[in-house]
């Protein structure tokens, strides 16, 4: 929406959803809001945007919350995305930090959202060690595009959830083609 007042050209912004915020690399190329014509199962919906097809870095719709409360249990975000003409990537993320430091982290980048997409649950898993003191979460776009989000959820679950990349490699039982053979 432009407005025209007096010889100036004021742009209305998109509002950030009360409790998050619009952090990243490069926060100033993407804009956050809710869309209320974007609704899934009649609810409205926030919204990651850049503002160009060269965008660079990435922004996120994000939050931080004490870790207290989740000590030594296993928490999950999941919620309802939906993108269009993600040309980087996409993805729902959460980081477990210890003071400053992240003990726990997943964005989603192996298995990040691309191009155009319908709504479709994800979740990122992670466990909380005892000594944490803070958890942040939420959605982040790298590059241009726009993604929705819907049916945000972050609750703890069973010890048994695998969570969802541990950042650690999964090395074999045994050496893999010595002799190079394909």
């Amino acid at each position: 929406m432009v407005l025209l007042l007096t010889g100036l050209v004021l742009v209305a912004q998109a509002t950030l959803p009360r409790g998050w915020l619009l952090t990243g690399t490069k926060p100033s190329e993407y804009e956050v809001g809710v869309d209320v014509d974007q609704k899934y199962q009649g609810h409205a919906t926030a919204f990651l945007k850049s503002k160009s097809l060269n965008a660079d870095g990435f922004g996120t719709l994000m939050q931080s919350i004490k870790a207290e409360q989740y000590l030594g249990r296993k928490v999950r975000l999941s919620g309802l995305v939906k993108s269009e003409e993600v040309l980087g990537w996409a993805g729902l993320w959460m980081r477990v930090d210890k003071e400053k430091s992240p003990v726990a982290f997943d964005n989603m980048e192996n298995r990040a959202i691309k191009g155009t997409t319908g709504w479709q649950r994800y979740d990122v898993v992670l466990d909380v060690p005892t000594n944490a003191t803070a958890i942040s979460f939420g959605i982040l776009l790298a590059g241009s595009g726009v993604v929705w989000l819907n049916g945000t959820k972050f609750d703890v679950v069973d010890a048994d959830v695998p969570v969802t990349n541990t950042g650690e490699k999964v090395l074999p039982e045994k050496p893999i083609n010595l002799d190079f053979a394909n």
